[in-house]
């Protein structure tokens, strides 16, 4: 009953439900929470914010609800993952082998349907998609209870094929319970009610949704069934069960509708093991979720591997799992749901082809406002029951106000959606949405959810709209207006910027928007090393600024916005030309800076630039002319007011302090900046004050303290792919394992690695000396 074994166990059900395994977040706060700790005290060891980690653990507590069946909180998540696992070391050596391979897993669902018969239900709808198993559960309850006499019922596929309800009741009288028909109706109705009160009979309807129409009434040609199931709900002793695949919404019928979903992944294990297939444990996952545990499915799979695999599941799932619906039984088993769904309501069907144009990955549940944000040509009093027609036939999942379609099903909706006309627009209104649904980025899930936009506008290769997306300023929790692409870099989600602003680039006409992704892309490429490149997309910044500058006079707003954009990037420059250690080119652009903003309505970057030259003269040893811009900083009140626009240049302050030997001014901005780090989740301001305190420790004699701190801050910086802070930081280690007279050689190799991917020489040798390697 250990954390291990529990987060192995969480791991396989969130992999099962979302197709993707815990993050390293979702493991550190299963852990802690286990371990008995609270959200602030896991927010303090992950660096990041208590709401973050509220966030994240609220959504965990979620998937682990649906995947186990009860309500998991952050009180209860141990207990009931030690039941879970109790359960699962009683049942590990009785599973195997499977006596009846065609009917697996439904033990507790026949256990369900006992209890609601105990409870008075006398007829029961089995209700799910087409292969789920109904039929055969159906069957097997009814060979578990001691029946005097099963009666069934198969319903034709084909609506014009039904059987007539009279011809029905009449070949039961004569042929099963031995006993002729009246002449009328009535008559026989009541003839059968007889031996359904007096003697204990069992009756099946099966696939009874071709003599439903759109709205899962009973069509009139047939509406004489409906006595029949007045018959079957009143005080008899007999149990029926109908299996449908849609929801049978007869008001004038009390019928209880229990609703089958998949077989889990043990099911699906035992499955497989009794088809003597060698089972890989990773791809029987993925081909589960992807099914969604559809039995039918699962019989189909096993079947194939068996034959044409030779029993290879890993070899198999390689092959197809990007097109899940490559065997036809399985394709024709989801299309025929269409299709009949396309004849029955065609609003439903629209929605359940628009609906796969969502992902699914990031955000794997939908709220109704996502499903409303599809129906924007459907009259806004039918949106609800367009919805509830979808859920009515099982096409789609809906847990706690959160609606998602199963892998098959979209696959199958967006093959349909890509060859109708909605394509286009269909994505357009999804981006739409999910812009809309954020107003402020104040969490990662906000921008997570803000940059689901980007998807769909890449979808359908609208490049100047995706990168409205990147660009569009939002307010934030560090008060300003910045666009999404430089909040979700400063949260850490570097890569998905990089990638996004890569594609698009090239292909975005807008002169500004251009020059504004380079800006962003520079500093992209400045934080994972590549500084050369950084420089050379900020050049570019500067060059497209410079020439719309001339063609631009009149509007004053566009001017501000690009002489912003063109000091931004001077400053840039000088920021990573310190990181290459080349400090006289570093004090060049500054200065440029410092002369363009001064006194204009930019001065904030001139503020900025001058903490950078503080840090760059005390790193050449000015120190007199470092302390005195230092202390005219620090003096300036207003300046520390705004933590937010600040926080970046509060922690190059401290270090600088650090330099000048300053430690009570070091230490109370390096804490300053680490404290905002925490509450707005800006990982990169963490590490490096953590860099800077780790030195004051050092020069303090607290050697043990600053390894702590030296530690914690490449595990941060590891984790974002801030390659030139990384560099940093294992150089400032070996340099406490030296003086603690420990082995300091790997982390300074490590230090001159990085320093040499990065291309800068003279950081090199800087290392190599601390090294006495010259």
């Amino acid at each position: 009953m250990n954390v291990e074994a529990a987060l192995v166990l969480a791991d396989t059900l969130i992999f099962t439900q979302t197709g993707k395994h815990l993050t390293d977040l979702q493991s550190t706060i299963l852990q802690k929470v286990w371990q008995g700790q609270t959200y602030i005290q896991i927010a303090d060891e992950y660096s990041c914010t208590e709401g973050h980690v509220k966030d994240v653990a609220s959504l965990l507590w979620k998937l682990l609800t649906i995947a186990l069946g009860e309500k998991v909180t952050k009180s209860n998540v141990c207990s009931v993952l030690k039941r879970k696992l109790l359960t699962q070391s009683e049942n590990k050596f009785t599973t195997y082998p499977t006596k009846n391979v065609n009917f697996v897993g439904r033990k507790s669902e026949i256990t369900h349907l006992f209890s609601l018969v105990e409870r008075g239900h006398k007829v029961i709808v089995i209700q799910g998609e087409g292969g789920i198993g109904k039929t055969t559960l159906a069957q097997q309850y009814f060979k578990h209870q001691e029946f005097e006499l099963v009666l069934e019922l198969l319903m034709a596929k084909e609506t014009q094929n039904i059987t007539s309800v009279e011809s029905v009741i009449e070949e039961w009288l004569k042929k099963d319970l031995q006993e002729e028909p009246g002449r009328e109706f009535g008559i026989t109705l009541g003839r059968l009610k007889r031996h359904l009160e007096t003697r204990r009979i069992g009756i099946i309807i099966d696939n009874i949704e071709p003599a439903l129409d759109a709205q899962g009434m009973l069509i009139p040609a047939q509406n004489r069934y409906v006595e029949l199931l007045r018959v079957l709900t009143s005080q008899v002793q007999c149990v029926t069960l109908i299996t449908s695949r849609d929801r049978i919404c007869e008001p004038a019928l009390n019928l209880y509708h229990y609703r089958l979903f998949g077989l889990d992944l043990p099911t699906w294990e035992r499955y497989f093991y009794a088809a003597a297939i060698s089972l890989d444990f990773s791809t029987l996952q993925a081909m589960q979720q992807t099914y969604g545990g559809n039995p039918k499915a699962m019989g189909i799979l096993c079947g194939v591997i068996q034959t044409d695999f030779a029993g290879n599941m890993r070899e198999y799932w390689q092959e197809i799992q990007d097109d899940p619906l490559s065997e036809i039984d399985l394709k024709n088993l989801v299309a025929s749901q269409f299709e009949r769904l396309q004849n029955l309501d065609i609003n439903a069907y629209k929605l359940l082809c628009r609906l796969g144009c969502y992902r699914y990955q990031d955000i794997p549940k939908l709220s109704r406002k996502a499903l409303l944000a599809l129906l924007w040509d459907i009259d806004i009093t039918q949106r609800k029951r367009v919805i509830q027609s979808l859920q009515n036939r099982s096409l789609i999942e809906y847990n706690q106000g959160q609606y998602w379609l199963h892998p098959v099903i979209r696959a199958e909706a967006i093959t349909r959606l890509r060859c109708s006309q909605e394509w286009q627009q269909t994505n357009v209104k999804a981006a739409e949405f999910w812009t809309e649904s954020v107003k402020d980025i104040l969490t990662l899930q906000d921008g997570i959810t803000a940059w689901e936009a980007l998807y769909h506008y890449l979808e359908i290769k609208d490049f100047e709209q995706a990168s409205q997306v990147i660009l569009q300023p939002r307010k934030n929790q560090w008060g300003q207006f910045l666009p999404l692409g430089s909040i979700f870099y400063r949260m850490g989600l570097l890569q998905p910027v990089l990638r996004a602003i890569l594609q698009i680039i090239e292909q975005v006409k807008n002169p500004y928007h251009r020059s504004e992704l380079y800006n962003i892309l520079g500093d992209l490429y400045w934080i994972t090393g590549n500084i050369r490149r950084a420089i050379t997309c900020q050049e570019e910044t500067i060059n497209i600024t410079v020439n719309c500058l001339k063609e631009t006079r009149e509007n004053q707003r566009l001017v501000y916005y690009l002489k912003m954009l063109e000091i931004d990037s001077l400053l840039s420059i000088g920021l990573y030309q310190s990181d290459l250690w080349e400090l006289e080119k570093a004090i060049y652009f500054l200065n440029q800076v410092i002369d363009l903003a001064q006194n204009t309505p930019h001065f904030r970057w001139a503020q900025k630039a001058l903490i950078c030259l503080a840090l760059v003269k005390s790193y050449l040893g000015n120190q007199q002319e470092a302390l005195l811009i230092a202390d005219s900083i620090y003096s300036n009140k207003e300046l520390f007011d705004e933590t937010g626009r600040f926080a970046y240049f509060i922690q190059i302050l401290g270090q600088t302090y650090v330099n000048l030997g300053e430690m009570e001014k070091a230490i109370k901005l390096l804490q300053s900046a680490i404290a905002f780090s925490q509450e707005s989740h800006y990982p990169q301001i963490r590490a490096k004050a953590l860099i800077s305190l780790a030195e004051v420790e050092r020069r303090q004699k607290k050697l043990y303290l600053a390894i702590t701190k030296q530690l914690e801050a490449i595990n941060i910086l590891e984790e974002i792919g801030a390659k030139c802070d990384l560099a940093e930081s294992y150089y400032q280690l070996g340099l406490t394992q030296q003086q603690l007279g420990e082995n300091y050689n790997k982390s300074f190799e490590k230090a001159i690695q990085l320093f040499r991917e990065i291309e800068a020489p003279r950081q090199i040798h800087k290392v190599q000396e601390a090294n006495n390697l010259l």
